[in-house]
């Protein structure tokens, strides 16, 4: 086939890109800014346009040779001109599932789905990393750049496709796993799921769908789900590895029970495969000496996270940068001492506005940080003054942990980190 990515280096069409060359298929597409995935792409000899999205380059590129999917990320809104032009042109359309779903059909793969709140990226990239030790041949995508291998990877040759079966869009709704790990569950997305019980129903859905899954008893409980088919674990069944934070060693143990269920490897190979895990770009980052970058943007990450800060230094900082407003208005309350408790200062950003309902008030850093104590808060942002904080706090021996999913970590990136 011929196939069309629209927003080609997105994180969930970058990796679902490299796939389709993988399983033989031609491959091109656009964006509206160059990355490192565009870059890698580019080097495999797709061809794409960066820059403005308009139809001629789409129209052009059927022209000379006729575009059989058109395929699209999930933040595409229906008047977008590549989208209308491709429709016009009578080319099918669909989001990254369903290209995904015809991938796994043709290939008759057995999808292995990591699903959940908090830690998908970092479980995948955990069961990609244990298979791989293992030499055990598999398809993958995982949302984010891995230091060991390319985001996404499409073996013919392979059983297995393991896969970050995001919930955001009700993306893993569209999928009948083989075997489904759940990492955490924490309401999210409101754009997406309007009240809690919406999200709650959909991984019970999720669940239901699976032909077997594995998650913890507690999140079981939290979404009141009684399906004969989950295995749910208990905290003391956590594997103790030598992997820093105790979420690290959950997500580790959920991999560990899967490939036992699935009867791969041997215990104690598996463990020592687990136990060398490089980790992902985005979760827990070192960018340099008493710097570390991070995704996380819910209580509930900040709280694991600066968790695992704190068995590496005693003293931490945290940088914040919230993302979404509409989200805030749904964790607000959730801001408290206890989620920040491994920090010593917070220095707290202005939220990172998308995909925002505008009737909402947009909710200020006070606002946010009512429920923490004054004097650990510093309200502010992404200039100057607060690089020479950070500075100040590394040079001290502090541990300085940057989170969030919008700006903060490109400048963070752009600062001297000499």
């Amino acid at each position: 086939m011929n196939i069309f990515f629209c927003g080609i280096g997105g994180v969930g069409l970058g990796p679902l890109a490299q796939m389709a060359l993988d399983a033989g298929h031609t491959v091109a597409g656009s964006d509206l800014v160059d990355s490192l995935t565009t870059q890698e792409l580019r080097e495999l000899g797709v061809q794409m346009k960066i820059g403005e999205q308009t139809p001629a380059y789409l129209q052009q590129l059927h022209a000379a040779t006729p575009i059989d999917w058109f395929v699209y990320t999930a933040g595409l809104t229906p008047d977008h001109p590549e989208l209308i032009a491709a429709e016009k042109l009578s080319i099918k359309t669909s989001k990254r599932d369903g290209l995904l779903q015809q991938l796994i059909e043709d290939s008759g793969q057995e999808l292995i789905a990591i699903a959940g709140t908090h830690g998908k990226t970092t479980t995948t990239a955990m069961f990609v990393w244990a298979l791989e030790q293992l030499d055990i041949p598999m398809s993958y995508s995982i949302g984010s750049q891995i230091g060991f291998g390319p985001s996404g990877k499409f073996d013919t040759d392979s059983r297995y496709f393991i896969y970050e079966c995001d919930e955001f869009d009700r993306n893993f709704l569209k999928f009948n796993p083989h075997i489904s790990l759940v990492t955490s569950i924490d309401y999210d997305h409101p754009d997406t799921y309007p009240t809690e019980e919406d999200y709650k129903s959909a991984f019970r859905q999720f669940i239901h769908q699976s032909e077997a899954t594995i998650l913890w008893q507690h999140d079981a409980d939290y979404i009141h789900t009684r399906e004969s088919s989950a295995w749910s674990l208990h905290p003391d069944e956590t594997i103790q590895l030598t992997l820093a934070g105790e979420h690290n060693r959950r997500n580790a143990t959920l991999v560990l029970k899967a490939l036992e269920r699935m009867k791969l490897g041997e215990n104690i190979n598996n463990r020592n495969a687990l136990a060398t895990f490089p980790g992902t770009a985005r979760r827990f980052e070192k960018i340099a000496d008493n710097l570390y970058s991070d995704y996380g943007h819910h209580p509930a990450e900040i709280a694991a996270t600066l968790q695992m800060a704190r068995e590496l230094n005693n003293h931490v900082v945290l940088v914040y940068q919230p993302h979404q407003n509409i989200r805030q208005h749904e964790v607000r309350e959730q801001y408290t001492d206890t989620i920040v408790k491994n920090a010593d200062d917070v220095y707290w950003l202005p939220t990172y506005l998308t995909r925002e309902d505008p009737a909402l008030e947009v909710l200020t850093a006070a606002q946010l940080t009512r429920n923490i104590s004054s004097d650990k808060v510093h309200i502010s942002e992404l200039d100057d003054n607060l690089w020479r904080e950070i500075t100040f706090h590394r040079n001290e021996g502090y541990l300085v942990l940057c989170m969030g999913a919008g700006t903060i970590d490109s400048w963070l990136r752009a600062q001297d980190l000499s």
